[in-house]
């Protein structure tokens, strides 16, 4: 127990460790609270299962005695499989005067190493006193696969019966802290048990000390280990370099490098750990080149893995044209290799080259699964059906089945379009995650179906999945698109009741979709109160706020968010002033949106665009300057689109400008002549004017070509069901009272002056 332990040796001072709050963590004492151990601790012993083994075996049998233990062991070191490690196990159970203890460790490992639990527990519980190097391995065999609270329960079981430690117990119950998680206290309460019992300076001992106390983020504490250490060996070294690595402290990485190489020869692990420290966000090329030349002299670059080592410091550098004559030189290139340069060219966006490696590699090295999961990320991206395909033909081919790339083919299929594949490989997988759902969901809402992503969403929370904030992101995606707010804000509230991002930088993506959703289902107010409350606004927050208040009218708050936006530090980018003068635009804010598109490239440095040009263009329409609208176009756009004759097109129907409006009509005729909706436009404005001929004529031309002009819908959300409307369509149960209030309606704007445009 602790009180028997507390005073027999101090703590190093570095590392203070409050005795009486360690005392009431009792895991380790006789009164801590028993945890179930692995179930096959109590079954029968392993005698039992095997007893109808000795007539099968019975040729295999021989007195045994101590000088054939010897034989035995290296017999069983021989077994390739677990059949055949049973086989011989069975044989020496049957045999005359087997002692379990005599080779019970060699017994214990080999099916630990072989993931057969049950049989190692089994030798263990037929041990009469087993000593300390079995009771390593048994704690050691569920450490091994994640039995952590078995494993703590061995231990404290290790502790009552009084067995000796060794120099290699603590370092296995370290590996369980290590398991455990951000478990402070626990790797202290293992620390101060270690210099207690005098293994204070056990080199092994203090090299799982530092990572322990790396992984729960206490770096001082581990580097205070490494200095206080008497000798250091490479593991020593590399672990605290490697450490400086995870918290992208290059400097800190190299300092420690160059003061081990005055103490010790550093190996191919250790430079491998450096050219990691090499990608961090500063990109030290030069040290990378050093490193590469440093590999070379010393002889490491006929590892294969240091090889793939300086490639990916190369592609992660940036350093692609490096990195390729390395690729090239490379003798013989592995699975590892490949995807390396796979991946290099799908980030810089080249995939003629990803496509053109698929086929050369597979003249060299057959793809792993790894390999077909980024091909298929790759191609999704793209959207290239038929290379994706041929991925998955090689997928089922080669046997490779699991969920990952299940996952990523559905992702793939979605984004192409093929719903009904994708839907199909959601069913095949037998164990779906968040993940999962996640990408179903996705290719729903990104081929338009709202209403089915909504359902999928209900039928994964009846399967007991937790929703993450991607899922959450994409849900409110689809409650926007069908103007479903009630069920908005329930969303909102879900999130605020959890709370689960870590950082009010992880906050803002979410936050922001609820913003935007409260936006574009109509509640403006809801939607300035969600921005007030955000604590990390960036410029896409300020940007969709914006944006917002120009949809709902409200262009002197747009105009007003953003000097408060400028006055903050946020430098707009180019969709932020698109946002602020399509808000001028609809509010016929003249003057700030002039202001506003001049001091776009002289005050701010951004070059206007066709959107920004469009958007003025649109402005200047409304406002009834039509000619200054035309000059934008004619001496600022270089190649004029369909959207922005459109904006003029619009304009010169409000303001009665025939002559202007039949040019930018054809105009518009000529860049997409077959757009129904730019006919019925023309035909709109001859209507106008009563010119009957003309608009038979566009009439005509628009059956002689066979063009038919999508309906509009929307939708609506009321009391807690969705509406949804098509233009011309009266199937609705409540179309009586609908079409009495918009004749109501239309017949008040009317009465106050208003021109009704159809």
């Amino acid at each position: 127990t602790f009180e028997a332990l507390s005073a027999t040796r101090e703590l190093p001072h570095s590392i203070t460790v409050n005795i009486r709050s360690i005392l009431r963590f009792r895991f380790f004492s006789v009164s801590y609270v028993s945890v179930s151990l692995h179930s096959s601790i109590y079954k029968p012993p392993f005698l039992l299962y095997a007893h109808h083994l000795k007539t099968l075996y019975a040729h295999l049998t021989r007195p045994f005695s101590s000088s054939s233990s010897s034989s035995s062991s290296s017999m069983l070191h021989s077994c390739g499989d677990l059949q055949t490690l049973k086989q011989f196990h069975a044989s020496l159970i049957v045999s005359a005067g087997f002692e379990p203890i005599a080779i019970a460790s060699k017994l214990i490992s080999l099916y630990a190493q072989f993931n057969d639990l049950d049989s190692a527990v089994s030798v263990f519980k037929v041990v009469q006193e087993p000593d300390t190097i079995i009771w390593n391995l048994i704690i050691k065999a569920h450490v091994d696969l994640g039995l952590v609270d078995s494993a703590f329960c061995l231990y404290k079981q290790m502790r009552e019966l009084g067995i000796t430690h060794d120099s290699f117990t603590f370092p296995i119950i370290n590996r369980m802290v290590v398991l455990l998680g951000n478990s402070l206290l626990c790797g202290e309460v293992v620390h101060c048990l270690a210099v207690q019992m005098g293994f204070e300076s056990d080199i092994y001992l203090c090299n799982t000390l530092i990572e322990v106390y790396v992984k729960c983020g206490c770096f001082g504490y581990a580097r205070q280990v490494f200095d206080e250490m008497s000798h250091r060996d490479l593991v020593s070294w590399t672990s605290m370099i490697s450490s400086y690595v995870c918290q992208e402290n290059a400097v800190g990485a190299f300092s420690l490098f160059r003061e081990m190489q005055m103490e010790l020869e550093p190996n191919s692990v250790t430079v491998m750990v450096m050219l990691q420290a090499c990608c961090t966000s500063d990109r030290r090329v030069i040290q990378g080149r050093q490193l590469h030349g440093y590999v070379i002299k010393k002889g490491f670059l006929v590892d294969r893995s240091v090889q793939n080592s300086v490639l990916k410091m190369y592609t992660n550098t940036g350093c692609s044209d490096d990195a390729e004559i390395l690729f090239r030189q490379i003798d013989k290139r592995d699975a590892v290799s490949w995807n390396i340069m796979i991946s290099s060219y799908s980030l810089s966006g080249e995939l003629a080259k990803v496509a053109d490696c698929f086929h050369e590699m597979r003249s060299e090295v057959l793809p792993s699964i790894e390999t077909l999961t980024l091909f298929i990320s790759v191609f999704a991206e793209g959207a290239n059906l038929f290379q994706g395909r041929q991925i998955h033909c090689l997928a089922i081919k080669s046997g490779f089945r699991d969920n990952i790339l299940k996952t990523s083919l559905l992702d793939f299929y979605a984004k192409c379009g093929e719903l009904e594949t994708a839907a199909q490989l959601f069913r095949e997988i037998p164990h779906t995650n968040s993940i999962t759902w996640s990408a179903m969901m996705s290719g729903f809402i990104q081929n338009g179906h709202f209403e089915e992503a909504i359902e999928l969403f209900q039928q994964m929370l009846a399967a007991g999945v937790e929703p993450g904030a991607e899922i959450l992101g994409s849900l409110l995606v689809a409650y926007t698109h069908v103007g479903a707010l009630q069920l908005g804000k329930g969303i909102h509230g879900y999130v605020i009741k959890n709370l689960f991002y870590d950082s009010k930088e992880d906050s803002a993506p979410l936050e922001t979709s609820i913003l935007n959703m409260y936006i574009r289902c109509g509640s403006i107010s809801s939607a300035r109160i969600c921005f007030d409350r955000m604590v990390a606004r960036d410029i896409v927050t300020w940007t969709s706020m914006i944006e917002g208040c120009g949809i709902h009218g409200l262009g002197f708050e747009a105009v007003t968010l953003f000097h408060q936006m400028v006055e903050e530090g946020i430098v707009p980018n180019s969709v932020t002033f698109l946002s602020l003068l399509s808000a001028c635009s609809h509010s016929g804010l003249l003057s700030e949106g002039s202001e506003v598109f001049y001091s776009m490239k002289w005050r701010f440095g951004t070059e206007p665009d066709l959107n920004h040009c469009t958007c003025m263009v649109d402005l200047l329409g409304r406002s009834g300057k039509l000619k200054e609208a035309l000059a934008i176009i004619v001496k600022l756009v270089a190649f004029p689109d369909s959207r922005i004759w459109g904006a003029l097109l619009a304009s010169s129907r409000v303001y009665g400008d025939r002559k202007l409006g039949e040019f930018a009509a054809q105009t518009l005729l000529d860049l997409e002549p077959d757009n129904a909706g730019y006919y019925t436009l023309l035909s709109n404005i001859q209507a106008s004017v009563e010119r009957w001929a003309e608009v038979e004529e566009v009439r005509s031309a628009m059956k002689d070509k066979d063009l038919i002009k999508k309906p509009g819908w929307s939708s609506i959300e009321a009391k807690g069901l969705l509406h949804a409307f098509v233009s011309g369509d009266r199937s609705h149960p409540c179309v009586v009272e609908i079409y009495e209030i918009l004749g109501h309606l239309s017949r008040k704007m009317q009465d106050l002056g208003y021109v009704l445009y159809s």
